[in-house]
């Protein structure tokens, strides 16, 4: 994942032709995702332990006292006397047998420095920097620039709640396929499957699964398409156009297909839903899910959505419906995407913010007199979400914003972070 790798795709790679059963690859996604998400605490303790600092470790031997003081600290159904084991054991079978007895006696120092520490604190033994900033980003594991801002925008307790949903594992949530399934018929087959399923409040067609999934394509009603997995936050997104049979819906960045598929199924089968994105491969697994789905009016087009009218003309004023779900700093998906956090840093939102913009604008003359706007985003930063709307407010006069929602991790409801705002135009 240091090289460049996204967290789940390196794993899923990695355990594509893995002999381990669903126990040991449970085992592997959270040691992986947990090292991850909790890269800055792992490596604070890596600077108290050693003589060098993390950063100045050999990457391997970074990597194998990570896993190790992961496990040390997180893990309590691993011995800790195993965790010691298999650590060493990893730094030899990796070529660091010189290296094995520093694994060996860094970790060994850990347990004596937490042997009367309560087990499930995490920084029993370390100091906290001075600067609140810094204590708040090591608590949690966050950069220094996200626990700012985090501070900035709520007040302590959100902020807390916020980054403790950050690192915690995400929910499973399930959208009912309402052409082809009740929400009802659909609990009942995982219930008769020995799975707890709960329904989502407010989400008419949403589930929750709380067993263990495993493989989600094994599971009751996948192959049939009586559903998909969407957050329950971004259920909320379609709903906010209002779909109706027989109108011409477009989602401008589409890809991998969540919203639209969802436009599909509010709107049903009379009308027309037009998936647009830039990347022909994501495009690709768009059709494959609508197609399980049974969703034939979604039409995909290979397009930069930021000039649309110069490639597709015959669609001034074409669309009742127009979704800009925008490619963003994905800052409310922290706990389902383990290295965002990592990834993104304030130098990329000057460009980000650019292409929202430019997004936004290019929708203006598709959309119908009458018809709705929805911009979205999975962020929660106010320069990419209620910023925007405003710049976009005053570009275009007339124009005017008829709701506008913020979702964010760590509330009642659960969920990842969203923004969305419908936008109306003049008359």
């Amino acid at each position: 994942m240091r090289s460049g790798a996204y967290a789940d795709i390196a794993l899923d790679r990695a355990l594509q032709n893995s002999p381990l059963g669903p126990a040991d690859r449970g085992l592997a996604a959270e040691l992986t995702f947990g090292c991850v998400r909790q890269r800055r605490l792992l490596e604070a303790w890596i600077d108290l332990l050693g003589r060098r600092p993390a950063s100045a470790q050999p990457p391997k031997l970074r990597t194998v006292l990570e896993l190790g003081v992961y496990q040390l600290l997180f893990c309590q159904r691993v011995p800790a006397a195993a965790a010691v084991h298999t650590s060493v054991a990893l730094a030899q079978k990796l070529g660091l047998a010189r290296l094995a007895p520093v694994v060996n006696g860094q970790l060994r120092s850990m347990l004596r420095l937490r042997a009367d520490a309560a087990a499930e604190d995490p920084l029993a033994g370390l100091s906290l920097p001075a600067d609140p900033v810094a204590a708040f980003g090591l608590r949690h594991s966050l950069p220094d620039w996200i626990a700012a801002a985090l501070l900035e925008w709520l007040p302590p307790q959100r902020a807390e709640a916020f980054a403790r949903a950050a690192n915690a594992a995400p929910p499973l949530d399930l959208r009912v396929n309402r052409r082809r399934a009740g929400r009802d018929g659909v609990q009942e087959r995982f219930v008769a499957a020995g799975l707890e399923v709960v329904p989502l409040a407010d989400r008419p067609d949403g589930l929750c699964l709380r067993s263990r999934a495993g493989d989600i394509r094994t599971l009751p009603g996948y192959a049939e398409g009586f559903w998909s997995v969407q957050d329950r936050s971004a259920q909320a997104i379609a709903p906010l156009l209002e779909p109706q049979p027989g109108q011409r819906l477009l989602d401008a960045c589409a890809a991998p297909g969540g919203k639209a598929t969802h436009l599909a199924e509010l709107m049903g089968p009379e009308g027309e839903v037009w998936a647009v994105d830039r990347a022909g491969s994501r495009l690709s697994r768009l059709e494959a899910n609508a197609s399980r789905l049974g969703l034939a009016p979604i039409t995909m087009l290979e397009a930069d959505a930021t000039n649309l009218l110069e490639r597709c003309p015959q669609w001034r004023g074409f669309f009742q419906g127009i979704l800009v779900d925008a490619p963003c700093s994905g800052l409310g998906t922290l706990a389902r995407h383990a290295d965002a956090r990592w990834r993104i840093g304030p130098e990329s939102l000057p460009e980000l913010i650019a292409l929202q913009d430019q997004l936004l604008d290019a929708m203006v003359p598709l959309l119908a007199p009458g018809g709705r706007l929805v911009y979205a985003t999975c962020s929660v930063h106010p320069e990419e979400n209620g910023d925007r709307t405003a710049a976009f407010l005053e570009r275009h006069p007339g124009w005017r914003l008829a709701e506008e929602k913020q979702w964010w991790p760590g509330e009642e409801a659960g969920g990842d972070g969203f923004y969305a705002a419908v936008l109306r135009p003049p008359g």
